[in-house]
């Protein structure tokens, strides 16, 4: 039976792991008191993005972080929780919908969704426990990124 030689083998996997990592893009995404589409946004509120892309939050405004929204999230997906005022960067490896809220004025509706892959948009699962006018932020949203352009 053959033997694998390591020597050679190795260099080959490393090398295409790291390809498949340099394809990976980094989105930026502001945390504002105000946007075009309201009060306490996230700008965009709706991110398109491959797996193994990442999103880089920034504290645009003060008094807002993003943390990932339980029950929101594909299986397998890593919650995240950044801190208040500070930036975070979050990689996002399995396909599917993702909701991150700004614990601060979640009630308020800020919320975002950042779907990866082709994960269909009309699939969104809001938990019922999801306040309301987060809620109906998701369901603009989703409208707005189903709109024809």
């Amino acid at each position: 039976m053959p033997t694998l030689n390591h020597r050679i083998w190795l260099p080959v996997v490393l090398s295409a792991l790291l390809c498949s990592q340099a394809g990976a893009e980094t989105f930026e995404v502001k945390m504002r008191n105000r946007s075009a589409t309201g009060a306490m946004t996230y700008e965009p509120e709706f991110l398109q993005i491959k797996p193994g892309d990442k999103v880089k939050f920034l504290a645009s405004s003060s008094g807002h972080d993003a943390v990932s929204i339980p029950g929101m999230a594909p299986a397998g997906a890593k919650p995240f929780k950044g801190k208040i005022n500070e930036e975070i960067e979050v990689s996002f490896d399995a396909a599917g919908l993702y909701g991150v809220q700004c614990l601060p004025h979640y009630a308020m509706g800020m919320v975002m969704l950042v779907q990866v892959g082709d994960a269909p948009l009309p699939g969104l699962q809001v938990p019922a426990e999801v306040p309301e006018r987060a809620q109906q932020r998701f369901k603009d949203i989703v409208s707005r990124a189903s709109a024809p352009r």
